[in-house]
C-alpha cells in the first residue's frame, strides 16, 4: 500500500516536513509501519500551491529516496499546503503518469488503496467517466479513475456528497461484477483553499490515516510523521474529514449499497 502526507499551515520548505522528522515520507518509503507493504519504491510525487491557482506538480519513476532532484527541491520549494506521495503499486506499471498526485484545474487528489479485482472492473469505471473528463486520463490506475470519477460526480461544488456517490457508484460496480475482494480508499484532496480526507473500506482493513494539529499548521497522512506517535488521531473508518484553517471536522460516510 502506498504513503502520503498532506499539509496545511504557514508556508513552509518542503524538506521540513519530507526530510526532517524521525518518521518523515522518505523514512516511510522505506520503512512504512502501518502497511502491509513495508517499501513503497514504484515512484512518487508531490504537489504544491503557490501564488499561481493551479498546483505544481513533480513526479518521478525512481524510489524517493534515491532521486537526486528531490532533495533540492523540497530545499527550495515553499508552500502553505502540499502533497507528497510514495507508491507501492497494486498492478499497474511504474511511469510517471500513474505516480500521485493527479490535478484537475485547481484540483489536486492522491489516494491509498485498491478497487478489488480492478482488471475486471476497469472497462466498466472508463466507461462511467464522461467524455469531457476522460481525455484527462493520462495512466491506468484505479485511483485516477476515481479522482476523474469524483470530479464527474460533483466534486467541485459539493465534495461531501461527490465522494459518497462515488464509493456508492464502484461498490454496485463491483456487486455487479460479483467481486468478493474489498474497495480500500484512503484519500486526500483540495481546490488549494480547503483540504478534505476520506478513510473507508468495504471490509474491516480500512487503510490507516492519522491526523494531527501543531501551533500553525496541520498534518494528515498515512502513518504519523514522528516514531513516538505522540499527539497523532487515527481517524475511525467510514469518516470523511473536511479541514478549514486549521481545524477540522469529522462526518460519518454514507456508501449506500
Amino acid at each position: 500500500m502506498c504513503r502520503w502526507m498532506a499539509y496545511k499551515g504557514q508556508s513552509v520548505y518542503l524538506e521540513s516536513l519530507l526530510f526532517e522528522p524521525d518518521h518523515s515520507l522518505i523514512h516511510q518509503s522505506l520503512s512504512a509501519r502501518k502497511s502491509e507493504v513495508t517499501v513503497n519504491a514504484d515512484g512518487f510525487g508531490l504537489g504544491w500551491y503557490d501564488e499561481r491557482e493551479e498546483p505544481g506538480l513533480y513526479h518521478e519513476i525512481l524510489p524517493a529516496w534515491s532521486d537526486c532532484n528531490l532533495k533540492s527541491l523540497a530545499r527550495h520549494i515553499k508552500s502553505p499546503l502540499f502533497f507528497a506521495h510514495v507508491r507501492a503499486s497494486t498492478g499497474t506499471s511504474t511511469n510517471r503518469s500513474n505516480c500521485h498526485p493527479f490535478a484537475y484545474k485547481e484540483w489536486l487528489f492522491m489516494h491509498n488503496g485498491q478497487i478489488g479485482e480492478y482488471d475486471e472492473l476497469k472497462w466498466m469505471l472508463d466507461r462511467a467517466i464522461p467524455e469531457h473528463l476522460y481525455g484527462h486520463r493520462r495512466g491506468a490506475t484505479d485511483s485516477e479513475a476515481i479522482f476523474l470519477l469524483l470530479l464527474s460526480n460533483g466534486l467541485e461544488s459539493n465534495p461531501e456528497g461527490a465522494v459518497e456517490k462515488t464509493l456508492t457508484q464502484i461498490r454496485n460496480m463491483m456487486i455487479e461484477k460479483n467481486i468478493e475482494e474489498p474497495l480500500r480508499f484512503t484519500s486526500v484532496f483540495s481546490n488549494g483553499k480547503d483540504m478534505w480526507a476520506v478513510r473507508y473500506s468495504s471490509d474491516e482493513q480500512a487503510p490507516s490515516l492519522y491526523i494531527k494539529n501543531f501551533d500553525n499548521h496541520l498534518v494528515i497522512g498515512s502513518e504519523p510523521l514522528e516514531l513516538s506517535g505522540d499527539g497523532w488521531e487515527l481517524i475511525p473508518p467510514s469518516s470523511l474529514i473536511k479541514i478549514d484553517g486549521l481545524g477540522y471536522q469529522r462526518t460519518e460516510l454514507n456508501v449506500e449499497i
